[in-house]
């Protein structure tokens, strides 16, 4: 095929991605919308133990720690578990597609797939989907599964209509081996930081009573996991774009405003993991912290590239 027949096949692939994204959304949501109710703390601690039934024995005919028998038609509807598996097939399908246009990107480019706005979206919303997926393979966390697919699918309607280039050729600076180190890097980071970041945002959101989601401690441990495989790699890629400077500018670091903004970023994060390893914060404060943190993640991805001029500049947006 040739460069201009792979490049509208990226294109096409992109398309698929967004539409079994956004149709695994659908079946994810129908799933959490129909599935059983998980309790929350206060109910969960009220429901633990049930008053004592006393017989004409004085004998307790229910023991203190026996729960409650299930309601009649407490069971989820079947539908509700075969909507779930479903949209994990449909999940990993549009994560087929979203890697077969990264692939067809680069061979139809002949370098590596992220020099510019369009491309690094559509890698990152690859990441996010993969940190979910991954994860799920080992943790049940699908009632994660239609928040991450319509923020994947968001990214790559944001790619396509905002932050399109056509394919060609990159600016001489990013002509180089450390793209394939400091920018992947950069992109499984963010990947991982955006999934903290869904299940933050669930879990300001989630009430203490009954709840579709899972417990507040569940969705902060899930966030928690995942920023602590993400910081080390941030970390790297900040070390391997200042050494990547080194080669293209002469000098390690010169306060461009997106080493500005990767460095605010691993500070954020940075004090995130401070405050819980050191301070005992957690809950709400921690996940204010570690939403601010993914604010500024965002502004150094999207925002610096968009707004703010320097040496940085690749996103490519007319």
């Amino acid at each position: 095929m040739s460069a201009e027949q792979l490049a509208e096949l990226s294109d096409l692939f992109v398309v698929a991605a967004v539409l079994l994204y956004v149709v695994a959304m659908i079946a994810f949501a129908t799933e959490l919308a129909f599935g059983r109710a998980r309790p929350g703390k206060a109910v969960a601690k009220a429901d633990a133990r049930q008053p004592v039934a006393v017989g004409a024995g004085g004998a307790p005919a229910v023991s203190e720690s026996e729960p409650a028998p299930a309601p009649a038609g407490a069971e989820p509807p079947r539908f509700a578990a075969q909507a779930g598996r479903v949209a994990l097939v449909l999940a990993w399908l549009g994560w087929a597609a979203n890697f077969g246009a990264i692939v067809t990107r680069g061979l139809s480019v002949d370098r590596w797939p992220w020099g510019n706005m369009y491309e690094f979206v559509v890698a990152i919303s690859f990441a996010a989907v993969s940190a979910f997926l991954i994860t799920q393979i080992r943790h049940n966390i699908r009632f994660l599964g239609g928040f991450v697919m319509v923020t994947a699918a968001l990214g790559l309607g944001l790619a396509s209509k905002i932050f399109y280039t056509a394919a060609g050729p990159v600016v001489p600076a990013l002509d180089s081996y450390w793209i394939a180190i400091h920018v992947t890097a950069a992109i499984i980071a963010s990947g991982l930081f955006t999934l903290a970041g869904v299940t933050g945002v669930l879990y300001l959101l989630r009430g203490d009573g009954l709840s579709r989601l899972p417990s507040r401690e569940d969705l902060e441990r899930v966030a928690h996991r995942a920023i602590v495989f993400s910081f080390p790699l941030w970390t790297f890629a900040v070390i391997a774009g200042a050494l990547w400077a080194d080669r293209a500018w002469g000098r390690y670091w010169g306060w461009d405003p997106k080493e500005v903004w990767s460095f605010i970023t691993w500070v954020a994060y940075a004090a995130y993991l401070h405050a819980k390893a050191t301070a005992g914060w957690k809950g709400r404060a921690s996940t204010i912290v570690q939403l601010v943190a993914f604010g500024c993640l965002l502004f150094n991805l999207v925002g610096v590239n968009i707004f703010i001029s320097g040496l940085h500049s690749y996103a490519d947006v007319d």
